[in-house]
């Protein structure tokens, strides 16, 4: 999955990252733990299995081992899993076991990916990406207390900025655009109660595009769903004015109305949600 810079805009946990990976590995090969081995091994249906002394705790398309670390004196093995493909992350895989019972595991972090667990000496954080217009929760896992909800992050842009202080070169994702408070304050006028879900398809895209007039561009799609509500995005910095667009069942919905787009940003949308 794509990193943007949005994280850059939040205030993030004072988390200490105490506890060090106590083994790393390279391969698929056979991770000892608890007595015992974690294996991964591939099904016919090229499914990949993960499990204790052969028997299964998760399956999914793409699975692998992380490493191991200690948290309130216990290893717990974290793995990453993920249905693979459509610029969609993993989830971490948590592996322990509790004094006395099961080798067991659980899920964590956001379902198309987070960044990697912050681990300390009593507890493992995941902490979202989060999109324009989105809050979601920050996750905790302890040995005692299993997966619970810390908190929660609502997206904010870079305090103090606008419009002059835009710096289109320096934007590698067009959702980076959206650090920039001009730009966010905008997109929310123009989007409205739309900011989410025209957000959200802009997801799975590539560097943006620039024209001559010095606006630049790109399109993208939804993750799991590319070329059902695909999305467009456009920046003129010179006329401080944005332009999006989304796919529908007839003719592309947009902001503003397509009568009063430019004829080369027009274009541009056109031939870019064409290839969809």
């Amino acid at each position: 999955m794509f990193k943007f810079s949005t994280l850059s805009a939040l205030t993030l946990l004072p988390l200490t990252f105490a506890s060090p990976l106590l083994a790393q590995a390279d391969t698929d090969g056979p991770v000892p733990f608890a007595g015992g081995e974690l294996t991964i091994t591939e099904n016919a249906d090229m499914e990949k299995i993960l499990a204790f002394n052969g028997k299964e705790l998760l399956r999914n398309y793409m699975l692998f081992y992380d490493g191991t670390v200690e948290v309130q004196d216990m290893p717990v093995a974290l793995f990453q899993a993920g249905e693979g493909g459509n610029a969609c992350g993993p989830q971490t895989v948590i592996v322990w076991k509790p004094e006395g019972g099961e080798v067991q595991s659980v899920l964590a972090g956001d379902d198309c990916g987070s960044p990697p667990p912050a681990v300390t000496d009593d507890s493992i954080y995941f902490v979202p990406y989060l999109l324009p217009g989105t809050t979601s929760d920050v996750q905790v896992w302890s040995p005692d207390e299993g997966l619970r909800v810390a908190g929660s992050m609502r997206f904010v842009p870079q305090p103090d900025t606008g419009w002059t202080d835009l710096e289109p070169e320096s934007i590698d994702h067009i959702i980076d655009a959206f650090d920039n408070g001009g730009i966010y304050t905008a997109a929310t006028g123009l989007l409205g109660d739309d900011m989410d879900d025209v957000v959200s398809s802009l997801v799975v895209g590539s560097e943006p595009e620039r024209l001559p007039s010095g606006v630049f561009y790109a399109t993208g799609c939804v993750p799991h769903a590319c070329g059902v509500s695909d999305g467009f995005m456009a920046v003129d910095p010179k006329a401080q004015k944005l332009y999006f667009a989304q796919q529908t069942d007839a003719e592309p919905k947009t902001w503003p109305d397509l009568s009063g787009w430019p004829a080369d940003i027009r274009d541009a949308m056109e031939k870019g949600l064409a290839k969809k």
